[in-house]
């Protein structure tokens, strides 16, 4: 998703929330971050656009790269 952060790393809220979630809704990832500030606009989202997505409600640039880039153990 698009957004913007400030300088020392807070994420701020965002428009067209509805717009990018359904632009996303064919991506192969299903966890995407969202400012902590538009949870509200999530629950606006018809069932059909939310189903088999996840949205994690973020208030930090370290909290979005967590769900971006999450680690995992080493490979077997």
């Amino acid at each position: 998703m698009t957004g913007e952060i400030t300088l020392s790393g807070l994420v701020l809220p965002v428009g067209g929330i509805r717009e990018k979630a359904l632009a996303r809704g064919g991506t192969a990832s299903r966890n995407s971050s969202c400012p902590h500030a538009n949870e509200a606009d999530l629950a606006e989202l018809p069932p059909e656009v939310k189903d088999g997505m996840k949205f994690i409600p973020v208030h930090t640039l370290e909290e979005v790269l967590k769900v971006a880039l999450p680690r995992e153990g080493p490979p077997s």
